[in-house]
């Protein structure tokens, strides 16, 4: 079989700001909550921290000619809030505004279309240290200041917008419930209804910038919310495993309290039964505001779970892996190809937008990349995950669902949050202390997916 795609689909690459950018202190941008988690010791593997990362502010010329070299076209980076409004609110900082108008300026001499994530985890720790950050509806009102300021200054150069990148990341791993979590702000709550209320937060945060955005941009544009949902997988595709795998997709991770509300303008039910008294205070109108229509959403898939109909009170039930089953260089990162699929299917079905267009924002691994005397990485594992989630892509369009690009993560190996450097998620081989950016394997093989519209 040729696995080709139509005309329209698009094949990018991803990056976000606090991984890549370095230059923590440069030009007026003041510490994010990052900061401040990786400078405090044992937060971090080996210590490591995004100070310099891959030095991608004073390198990025480099990279995107390393894109445009692997006939890379769509480019998605994060925005840093803290180096362009570095107290959080009040103050714009022009210098690091001008920063991504060069970026902007030298995609489009390359062209390279961009696409801006306004939020990949940096907030500013004046926030933190102002009011706890997303455990305060007053952060939603200030993230949509920042939006306003980004794309008033922006807004004539870039027509891709995202608002927030992996909600349940920087809220459900950012507070934990009597336990220091592992990402930052690395704050610890009384329980669960406090969790639950910092990623409502961030839905407030979501529904005002959807308007910021388009209040605030000059020409037409596309706003999109990016979400790393949990991807239920049936063990057989028969009517009643796929059945179980649609009820599962509610309560699996934040499904419930992230997507649904964002997309249905309500908490799905089954969550809120299981949540009881844990469940967030939601004000008159906040669902109003979060339910935004998009123009696309952005769907991040690493993994996913298999699930089976079973006879008890839910209806199905999520099956462990067994010791044997295939995991890459990540705890969690068990090989799942058929997540692709099921996710976009689940968006059609289970939420019923079946003609909301879907962008694949991220899908990558860490793999033990070694650098040969020849000095190539020679990573088929990579290519493998990567060559197996594309074809399930390539079943999803080919069946009708409104898929209509791909971002691969990520561009380079960078700094991967806690795990430091020692995780490589990059189709470049970078090594930190010279900086050198050497393509892999996979970045040869990808090239060519891209150069011949199908995998390869």
């Amino acid at each position: 079989m040729t696995y080709t795609f139509p005309d329209f689909f698009f094949w990018g690459a991803a990056t976000s700001s606090y991984q890549i950018e370095g230059a923590i202190a440069a030009e007026g941008r003041k510490p994010s909550v990052w900061d401040r988690f990786a400078a405090t010791p044992g937060r971090v593997l080996n210590g490591d921290t995004g100070a310099i990362a891959c030095d991608h502010y004073h390198r990025f010329r480099e990279d995107v000619t390393l894109m445009a070299d692997l006939g890379i076209r769509h480019y998605r980076f994060s925005i840093a809030w803290p180096r362009v409004i570095p107290d959080g609110r009040g103050a714009v900082n022009e210098a690091g505004v001008d920063f991504y108008r060069r970026l902007v300026d030298c995609l489009e001499e390359h062209g390279i279309t961009p696409y801006a994530t306004l939020f990949h985890w940096d907030s500013p720790q004046a926030l933190e240290d102002r009011y706890g950050s997303w455990r305060s509806r007053e952060m939603a009102q200030d993230f949509a200041e920042y939006v306003a300021a980004v794309v008033e200054r922006l807004g004539d150069r870039i027509s891709h917008w995202i608002t927030l990148n992996e909600i349940a990341c920087f809220t459900h791993l950012g507070y934990g419930v009597g336990q220091i979590p592992p990402h930052a702000p690395g704050t610890v709550v009384a329980t669960p209804k406090d969790v639950w209320q910092t990623s409502h937060h961030a839905l407030l945060g979501h529904g005002l910038a959807c308007q910021a955005i388009r209040a605030a941009s000059p020409i037409p544009c596309a706003v999109a919310l990016v979400d790393n949902y949990a991807v239920t997988v049936p063990l057989a595709e028969t009517p009643e495993h796929i059945t179980a795998a649609q009820v599962a997709f509610h309560t699996a991770w934040a499904n419930g309290g992230i997507l649904f509300p964002a997309l249905t303008g309500a908490y799905s039910p089954l969550l809120l039964e299981k949540l009881g008294a844990d469940a967030p205070d939601i004000q008159d109108g906040d669902l109003q505001t979060i339910c935004q229509p998009l123009d696309v959403l952005g769907l991040n898939v690493y993994s996913g779970s298999y699930v089976r109909a079973a006879d008890n009170a839910d209806g199905f039930e999520t099956l462990p892996f067994p010791a044997s089953y295939p995991r890459l260089h990540m705890p969690w990162l068990w090989v799942v190809p058929d997540a692709l699929y099921w996710g976009v299917r689940h968006v059609s079905e289970v939420l019923g937008h079946r003609q909301l267009s879907i962008w694949v924002t991220e899908n990558g691994c860490a793999v033990e990349d070694v650098l040969t005397e020849q000095g190539e990485v020679l990573d088929c594992d990579r290519i493998l995950y990567l060559r197996q989630h594309l074809q399930a892509a390539h079943r999803a369009v080919s069946e009708g669902y409104p898929l209509g690009g791909y971002f691969v993560w990520s561009l380079l190996d960078n700094f991967e949050w806690a795990w430091g450097h020692d995780r490589r998620f990059g189709l470049t081989y970078v090594d930190f202390d010279t900086q050198q950016r050497i393509p892999k394997a996979s970045a040869r093989w990808y090239a060519e997916c891209i150069r011949q519209n199908r995998v390869v």
